[in-house]
């Protein structure tokens, strides 16, 4: 009994959502703005669509304190308007919660039950963002809006924009790759069971560690 529960001892957290580096361990946002030779470029305005067989949501969560469990979401899809005017670029995520997946059954079933996503009451999580800004080592930052278990929290995405595929075939739409990273506690969103064993008695920072990396097809350059 003892070696199965510590099968279902888990993670919970994720998230999105969208659109990103498991090397964040805590959420310290770099300040000041850049060089205009030191800023990161945008895709051209226009809406852009993620394409989910090429999109992956990835989460590192703490697990008996030292140890660290990982896992993905196999079902992402929402769209990235990117603006002339950083203030009105916008991400709008919908992440598909019973598709998370650690490789492990009888985890990602505890998972899904009511303790951690309850993907019965709560069948997706989203991720809502308007508006971004430069930190001062030229990456984007959206202080977005993470959904789950239908609670919200404030979850700063950092983000970096990869470039456009040189390779598309004549006629057929720009295709944008993005890559993100972001960090939560899984307890801002109701996932408490044994988060003392999981955490220890005084943790510190965000415990669940997300990395995105999105492409996605521009549905419609802007006018």
């Amino acid at each position: 009994m003892n070696k199965r529960r510590r099968l279902l001892k888990s993670v919970g957290g994720v998230v999105v959502l969208m659109l990103c580096g498991i090397a964040v361990a805590t959420v310290e946002m770099p300040t000041g703005r850049a060089s205009s030779s030191s800023m990161d470029p945008l895709p051209a305005p226009g809406m852009y669509n993620v394409d989910p067989a090429h999109s992956f949501a990835f989460f590192g969560a703490r697990h008996h304190i030292v140890g660290l469990v990982r896992g993905r979401f196999d079902k992402v899809s929402g769209t990235i308007s990117a603006a002339k005017a950083p203030a009105d670029c916008t991400v709008d995520i919908s992440i598909d919660s019973a598709s998370v997946n650690t490789q492990v059954g009888r985890r990602d079933e505890d998972l899904r039950g009511p303790d951690f996503f309850d993907v019965k009451n709560f069948p997706t999580m989203t991720y809502h963002g308007r508006g971004i800004r430069q930190t001062s080592d030229g990456a984007w930052v959206m202080d977005g809006s993470l959904t789950i278990r239908g609670l919200t929290k404030e979850v700063p995405l950092i983000f970096r924009f990869k470039g456009l595929f040189p390779d598309m075939p004549a006629g057929a739409p720009a295709r944008a790759s993005f890559h993100a990273t972001a960090a939560v506690k899984r307890g801002d969103f109701g996932m408490t069971r044994d988060n003392l064993m999981e955490l220890g008695p005084n943790p510190k920072g965000p415990d669940v560690e997300i990395e995105i990396d999105v492409e996605a097809n521009q549905s419609a350059p802007a006018k």
